[in-house]
């Protein structure tokens, strides 16, 4: 079993996993305690989404140690939802219990789709049915989500309407999650912590001081005037953290009625 405290819902030593001669992760150490959301930075092909799988249970060849403990639920960039179910059964797939009704209908009207439980993949729009995944995630009522990249698919203006109803949930829920993004905004935004993967390791490790964005009842709080990354075209992780390490900007989000 993989080290770690009792209030860690995933953990992972020594991870290492390759794919013939190329070594994607070596070595990497991880922890994400419980209510924690953790994002991790990469370039392409750094391994991210590999970590991932592995938490995950979905690559068997890792070496090294990993666990999750309680309920997980995994949210891809794509939404992978059955084309010939409608969004209800989309929503329950792989679910049991007396209340699976009710636990739909209260998973897709917390993403704002009560309405659409009965349409077909279909007739989605690109947001809709990437909130109808993480209502699938939600009616699992997960101790941790694992995110891969679950925003990077929409247009920015969706994008933006995501995270903030992500940031809502994870209020109202308190899950803890492992966020795989290329995006250092979004990163900021959401997460307690950034990590960054670069040659199959983690290379650095670094609290988020932000404080944490406006709850929804509230006006967002407007960004200071300090120097912004989002402002930025470089994409260079190293210039992330020191960013990361400077700056004052505050989180905070639109909380306007979801609309995607």
């Amino acid at each position: 079993m993989a080290p770690g405290t009792a209030g860690d819902v995933a953990v992972a030593a020594g991870v290492r996993r390759a794919f013939g001669p190329a070594v994607v992760l070596d070595a990497v150490d991880l922890t994400v305690a419980r209510g924690e959301v953790v994002a991790l930075l990469g370039a392409s092909g750094s391994g991210k989404s590999t970590l991932l799988r592995v938490l995950a249970g979905l690559d068997e060849e890792a070496t090294g140690s990993y666990r999750t403990d309680g309920t997980t639920a995994v949210v891809f960039q794509e939404h992978r939802l059955l084309p010939w179910k409608r969004v209800g059964a989309n929503v329950a797939l792989g679910v049991r219990g007396g209340d699976l009704p009710a636990r739909v209908d209260e998973a897709l009207t917390e993403v704002g789709l009560a309405e659409r439980a009965g349409a077909w993949p279909a007739e989605l729009s690109g947001g809709q049915a990437q909130r109808v995944a993480f209502a699938r995630a939600l009616v699992r009522r997960p101790d941790l989500l694992l995110l891969d990249e679950p925003f990077g698919a929409l247009d920015a203006l969706t994008r933006l309407r995501m995270q903030a109803l992500f940031g809502r949930l994870r209020e109202h829920h308190g899950f803890a999650a492992l966020l795989v993004t290329h995006d250092v905004d979004e990163a900021l935004l959401l997460a307690d912590r950034v990590l960054i993967l670069e040659a199959g390791r983690i290379v650095e490790n670094r609290p988020v001081s932000l404080p944490r964005p406006a709850p929804p009842t509230r006006p967002a709080s407007p960004p200071s005037a300090a120097p912004c990354w989002r402002c930025s075209t470089s994409s260079d992780p190293g210039q992330a953290v020191s960013w990361l390490r400077s700056s004052s900007v505050r989180r905070s989000w639109d909380a306007s009625p979801f609309s995607a």
